[in-house]
């Protein structure tokens, strides 16, 4: 599925959007593929708080089409959202949209991730994010390959990514991440400052 078929700035509905009251806000949730709507995972928080682990397929369903991108949206207007998302094959491809107008973003992406992030405003990467994710991502470039991830943040919040692991199937390690980014890691994320103070909560 290419991102031409989802609009970015569209407050446009789908089948899933009625079940958003049943959709949890809170926890883990498996996204699964829905062949008759625009989304195969679908939440507008009606301005709750969302912090979720969005848990990809490991296998293709049946009627899947085989370059089909798994598609997610998430919304909220001002409360915070935080999504992890978590794959441990990286052939399941994804569309992730998040629209938050004032909302606060924090996003885990896969490590295996590869592709394009388009994002409002300034965003901050962790170190995880830095040492393993940056040299596969195109920040607020064009999208050309629906083979690849896309991400699309719209807020006026700020945007924080960050990493998940996919081989200890667990969010980064702050302080492991942190050290080797001072020690070993050369790439330097553009135009922006590293959270450190990961270093300090733990």
């Amino acid at each position: 599925m290419s991102s031409e078929n989802h609009s970015t700035y569209s407050s446009e509905k789908s089948s899933l959007a009625l079940l958003g009251d049943r959709t949890p806000r809170r926890g883990t949730t498996k996204v699964k593929y829905h062949g008759d709507s625009d989304w195969d995972f679908y939440l507008d928080s009606n301005n709750e708080p969302i912090d979720l682990s969005l848990i990809m397929p490991h296998y293709r369903a049946r009627h899947q089409p085989v370059d089909h991108r798994m598609s997610m949206y998430a919304g909220s207007e001002s409360e915070p959202i935080k999504l992890k998302v978590c794959r441990t094959i990286s052939r399941s491809r994804f569309y992730l949209e998040v629209q938050g107008s004032m909302s606060d973003v924090t996003i885990w992406l896969p490590s295996d991730f590869k592709g394009h992030i388009h994002h409002t405003g300034k965003a901050v990467f962790s170190a995880g994010f830095v040492n393993r994710i940056m040299r596969n991502v195109r920040l607020n470039e064009p999208a050309r390959n629906p083979n690849e991830d896309e991400v699309v943040v719209v807020t006026q919040g700020q945007v924080i990514l960050k990493m998940w692991d996919v081989t200890t199937c667990s969010p980064e390690n702050c302080t492991k991440e942190g050290l080797k980014r001072i020690f070993g890691c050369s790439k330097r994320a553009p135009e922006t400052g590293i959270d450190w103070d990961c270093l300090l909560r733990d």
